[in-house]
């Protein structure tokens, strides 16, 4: 039996929907229209409210939030948290098989009411059973899971394995393995490729394009967003619209979303500059009087009968003149767009150099038990190293190991460079009360916090800063984290997974910036889009 088409498929329609709390508000009058076989990518800066809108449609917004608008999901919607929500205790086996019940249960009442069709009470029972089979083609279902967790390499791992016990990674695995098997109608996800090596993502990827539903998503990943979106919806449109005209949508993925962008911006700032020059204009013929009505020549003794009667018509057409201009000021005043805000940018060199011995790092036989073997890595003065490999392969210890924040079993690490400062995939701060400035202030030290201020770096809004940490994103929070790494500008600079959590505009800045520091710069990342345009040298590990 085949699946049901796109078009016996419902849409998920939000209309107007505003989310708050308290007097913030996340969300503001959002539509969104996604019809089956759309696949639509949510963009937009760290807290634009991507994740807040896929809790929206799902219902599991917290209890303080308040929520206006109307929202008419699919009735089979499932969502793939950043984290999935397994129980600890639960075995691989409860989970699959907890995905596969529904399905089987179709199937069996398929098979059990298909003698009974002359009861029309059956029929409909029937009808309905029959339909559920098909729209996720039940009868392959037992077939899929064991194909998804054959292809997602969880096949060596133990059945009554307990959930607790798996890595990010594999818990991630497990949940696509899960929505592979249910092929749900309406998919939402949350950073879907996090935690997820190539293998693993471009399998997500082909899933996503064949399934004949709505998928909404929220991703870092620009690869993933260039080969499976049919659109993005920018939830942090610039100022006249991702398309030029107030709208929020783009047909395509994200290398042509990316140029449509940056057009608008320009045309948003030549409008701008337009209009102040036109108002300054109006402003000046506001301005006007007498004179420059009728320039020239005081009346003749003679004359005064006739100059007074033509300075009335002067006086005249002066008031006609400014209450057209004032008009026409008010009308421009009203109309004009607003000044586009200076971007959030990358206003800090990552990196000095020329500090130290002209090789930064040495190792030789570098073992961690259970973790990491290395026989040799040389790195000179200033070269940069990507490090690549699958979850586990050791990319993060190694640049524990590097920063000196985790001992090596055996082997020798000598690090000639003199500053070495490291970014870790989950950054730690000591007190999560304190504010960003308090933290930064902190962390770099008084002296170095007066010379180099948070406020410089271009990495955290200000608007942030007198925020307590613990009320801070996960991205704003590694803006923080990359802000302490900078300061000192160290001249060895450890990166683990640096575009995680960040905003895509600062992503590219970052990336940027990579390429020209002169400092000596390890760097471990699954971006592939970093990845595919990484010029210098290259480490795979595992």
């Amino acid at each position: 039996m085949s699946a049901l088409t796109t078009s016996s498929l419902a849409p998920l329609v939000v209309r107007d929907l505003t989310v708050a709390y308290g007097r913030r508000t996340v969300l503001d009058g959002i539509d969104l229209v996604a019809p089956p076989g759309r696949r639509i990518g949510l963009i937009g800066e760290n807290g634009a409210g991507k994740s807040t809108l896929l809790r929206a449609v799902t219902g599991d917004l917290p209890a303080i939030a308040q929520v206006t608008g109307t929202i008419e999901p699919p009735a089979d919607l499932a969502f793939l948290t950043q984290e999935p929500p397994f129980a600890d205790a639960d075995t691989i086996a409860d989970v699959l098989a907890t995905a596969l019940l529904p399905l089987r249960e179709a199937v069996a009442a398929v098979e059990r009411l298909a003698d009974r069709l002359d009861d029309p009470a059956v029929a409909d029972q029937y009808a309905a059973a029959l339909e559920l089979a098909l729209a996720h083609d039940a009868w392959d279902a037992d077939r899929r899971a064991l194909l998804a967790a054959e292809q997602l390499g969880l096949d060596h791992l133990a059945p009554d394995r307990r959930v607790g016990s798996l890595s990010g990674g594999q818990r991630t695995r497990l949940a696509l393995a899960t929505l592979m098997t249910r092929r749900p109608q309406c998919l939402l996800l949350d950073e879907p490729t996090n935690h997820l090596d190539d293998e693993a993502v471009a399998l997500l990827a082909a899933f996503l394009r064949e399934l004949p539903g709505v998928v909404v998503l929220t991703s870092h990943d620009r690869v993933l967003l260039d080969e499976v979106c049919t659109d993005l919806v920018d939830l942090d449109p610039v100022g006249m619209g991702t398309d030029g005209r107030g709208g929020r949508r783009h047909g395509g993925g994200w290398t042509a979303y990316a140029a449509a962008r940056a057009a608008a911006r320009r045309r948003w700032e030549e409008t701008y500059a337009q209009q102040q020059e036109e108002l300054e204009r109006l402003r000046e013929a506001a301005r006007i009087d007498k004179g420059a009505v009728a320039p020239g020549r005081g009346p003749r003794d003679n004359d005064k009968f006739i100059h007074a009667f033509k300075g009335a018509n002067v006086d005249r057409a002066l008031a006609r003149r400014k209450r057209d201009a004032e008009r026409r000021l008010e009308e421009a005043e009203r109309s004009q767009v607003r000044r586009p805000p200076v971007p959030l940018r990358l206003a800090t060199g990552l990196t000095a150099g020329g500090a130290g011995s002209a090789r930064a790092v040495t190792v030789r036989d570098l073992a961690v038990a259970g973790r990491l073997r290395l026989p040799v890595l040389d790195l000179a003065a200033g070269e940069h190293l990507l490090v690549t490999g699958a979850n586990g392969s050791g990319k993060s210890t190694l640049l524990g190991v590097l920063s000196g924040r985790i001992a090596p079993t055996s082997g020798d690490v000598w690090i000639g460079a003199q500053r070495v400062a490291e970014l870790t995939q989950d950054p730690l701060f000591p007190d999560l009360t304190a504010t960003a400035q308090a933290t930064y202030e902190r962390s770099v030290g008084p002296d170095l916090a007066v010379r180099r201020p948070l406020r410089d770096l271009g990495l955290l809004h200000p608007r942030e800063h007198p925020k307590p940490v613990v009320l801070l994103s996960v991205g704003q929070r590694r803006r923080l984290a990359l802000a302490i790494a900078v300061a000192t500008e160290p001249d060895l600079l450890l990166l683990d997974e640096p575009t995680n959590h960040l905003s895509l505009a600062l992503v590219t800045e970052l990336e940027e910036a990579i390429g020209t520091s002169p400092g000596t710069i390890v760097l471990a990342s699954h971006d592939r889009w970093l990845r595919r345009r990484w010029a210098a040298a290259t480490l795979a590990l595992g």
